[in-house]
């Protein structure tokens, strides 16, 4: 979760933080929500467009996909307003505060599960296709979603829990809600970055995995070419999205080495990170993988524009 928030972790004194307040926060809090507001407008069409054929509602991959933009959706907003509270230096009850953090955290873990579980069920596609259709099923695509919830959260369960032990009312007391001042102990943050860099190993290995399986089906004269080279570059895709998630990694580092210049410029260059390390990214990928699918796009393209431009609607469904 730190890196995802780490534009609201700055240490610029009081007196840098009111001018830059004074002068451009409000024109920069209007452009972060506008842009936040178009693409969950986008993620929504997108769900939406999800909803309205029982093809995309009992297909495994665009369940996956469904939980994706969700996800994402959450994630974004959580941060949002994260960013706003931060900005105008609001003071929240450490419990209210600690419930957006959570969201905005185990949202942010979910993402890369996400995509190994996506992986997953395209090399279960193409290496047992006769076995597809008994283990992709709704129910247990489901049950996988669990499965993701409950791991993306066993990090911030396990911060919480520590909280609750070794002070059983700080949850009532009043912070900036800011990571460093929610999470204060050191213990707690090493925690989260154990955590983190776990899920992103697991994932990059899983889809390393799944890759290699394809890539070695291919070779198999009986499978189907078109099949085995569209899950190949869904696989590949898989490997840009969670590239687009650690990107947060990299919005602390440079942070990190921009903190030595001059405060209103921090602030700035700050603010940048912000949008293209972590909003940018956030918004790209759901709505890459969306586009390039050939039997979901043209009725996202219907809905997008309320169906003004087509009078008719596309009813061609290809999985």
């Amino acid at each position: 979760m730190e890196n995802i928030t780490e534009y609201l972790n700055n240490t610029v004194p009081q007196r840098a933080l009111q001018d830059e307040l004074n002068t451009g926060i409000l024109v920069k809090v209007i452009f972060s929500m506008t842009l936040c507001l178009i693409f969950l407008y986008v993620n929504g069409i997108m769900l939406f467009t999800l909803s309205t054929r029982s093809t995309f509602r009992e297909t495994s991959r665009y369940i996956l996909f469904a939980h994706m933009l969700f996800n994402d959706s959450i994630q974004l907003l959580t941060s949002m307003l994260l960013y706003i509270f931060a900005s105008v230096s609001l003071h929240f009850i450490t419990g209210v505060c600690a419930i957006l953090f959570l969201i905005a955290s185990i949202t942010y873990c979910n993402s890369p599960l996400n995509l190994a579980m996506m992986a997953l069920e395209r090399y279960i596609a193409i290496c047992f296709p006769l076995r597809h259709s008994e283990i992709a099923t709704p129910k247990r695509t489901g049950m996988a979603i669990g499965v993701i919830w409950f791991f993306g959260s066993m990090n911030d369960i396990i911060r919480i829990m520590i909280i609750l032990i070794t002070e059983p009312l700080y949850f009532l007391s009043s912070v900036h809600c800011t990571t460093k001042k929610l999470f204060r102990r050191k213990m707690l943050l090493d925690v989260s970055t154990a955590f983190t860099a776990l899920y992103f190993v697991a994932v990059t290995l899983i889809i390393i995995y799944t890759y290699v399986a394809i890539m070695l089906e291919a070779r198999s004269v009986s499978c189907e070419k078109i099949s085995v080279t569209k899950a190949r570059n869904t696989v590949l895709l898989h490997f840009f999205q969670l590239a687009l998630c650690l990107t947060s990694f990299l919005h602390g580092v440079m942070e990190t080495l921009a903190s030595n210049l001059d405060g209103s410029v921090f602030l700035t260059l700050q603010y940048i990170l912000f949008i293209v390390l972590i909003i940018f990214p956030r918004c790209l990928s759901p709505l890459i993988y969306g586009l390039r699918d050939e039997s979901f796009r043209p009725l996202v393209k219907y809905y997008f524009m309320f169906a003004l431009r087509n009078r008719v609607k596309p009813h061609s469904v290809t999985i």
